[in-house]
């Protein structure tokens, strides 16, 4: 057995589950649960785009995507034959299409635009759903406040962390950025301008939501941050379910889940390589 057949295997119970979910909701819960899958739809036809500029079968990109970001339209680009037809079957056939602002054109995709365009869709996205839950108001509007503030500024680390010596400016930074969370706005300029890892880490360490994370990290050190963020993740998911009456338990659900899968894949890697003393070193803890 492959320790990635143990990853499936939970992925496609952890998919079953999240779509009994679905089929039992209705109304404004229905619109909140696909609201969570967005992400992964984005990451999906991100990888079919990225595919399909190195010529690879689109076929063949649909099965090695997230099985909790398919829709009934994904299919539909399976057939595109060049990049132009498969750029306007995103903007039409799948849920995505308000998210596109029309910057890019399928003549501007090559590496570098995909990850525009990925980080793009991300920003419209979380704005989206930041903006439906407070339109739920109350609980839900607190709890995933906090949920999609954490995961606006974790994209924001993300994008400072991978421009950092590319000809991506400080201004392209910026619009890339969400116009929430906890780094808006001020730790946002700073980040902006950020050109190493260590002025990303100060000007982290100035955030008081993020200061206990960053002072843990050694100078030049990045390689623990995600897990750090992860544990930071797991954490505000945890609190949901101390709150009554809310959908943010559905959301943390999710993560928490995503969370586990992630940490049987370390397990079976470590155990697969020998190197059972390194188990506890990659565990994140769900509850």
């Amino acid at each position: 057995m492959h320790t990635t057949s143990i990853a499936e295997a939970c992925t496609r119970k952890l998919v079953d589950d999240w779509n009994y979910l679905q089929s039992n909701a209705s109304g404004a819960l229905s619109e909140f649960l696909d609201l969570c899958t967005y992400g992964h739809m984005i990451d999906n036809v991100v990888l079919v785009v990225t595919g399909a500029i190195h010529e690879r079968d689109v076929g063949e990109l649909l099965e090695k995507c997230s099985p909790l970001g398919m829709f009934d339209a994904i299919a539909s680009l399976a057939v595109a034959q060049n990049m132009k037809d498969l750029f306007r079957l995103v903007l039409i056939d799948t849920p995505l299409a308000p998210y596109f602002g029309g910057e890019l054109t399928s003549e501007d995709l090559d590496e570098m635009n995909v990850e525009v365009l990925r980080n793009t869709l991300y920003k419209a996205y979380l704005n989206d759903f930041a903006r439906f839950a407070e339109k739920l108001g109350g609980t839900t509007a607190e709890v995933m406040g906090d949920m999609l503030s954490f995961e606006a500024d974790r994209r924001v680390l993300n994008i400072t962390l991978n421009s950092i010596g590319t000809e991506l400016t400080r201004d392209d930074r910026r619009r890339l950025y969400s116009n929430f969370g906890r780094l808006y706005p001020h730790a946002q300029a700073e980040l902006a301008a950020a050109e190493d890892f260590d002025q990303i880490r100060s000007a982290m360490e100035r955030c008081p939501s993020y200061r206990s994370i960053f002072s843990r990290l050694g100078v030049g050190e990045s390689q623990n941050l995600d897990r750090m963020l992860f544990e930071e993740e797991a954490r505000l998911a945890r609190e949901t379910f101390e709150r009554q009456f809310h959908y943010g338990v559905f959301y943390a659900y999710m993560k928490l889940r995503e969370q586990e899968v992630r940490n049987l894949m370390w397990i079976a890697e470590c155990v697969a390589q020998d190197q059972k003393a390194r188990i506890a070193d990659g565990i994140v803890f769900a509850f």
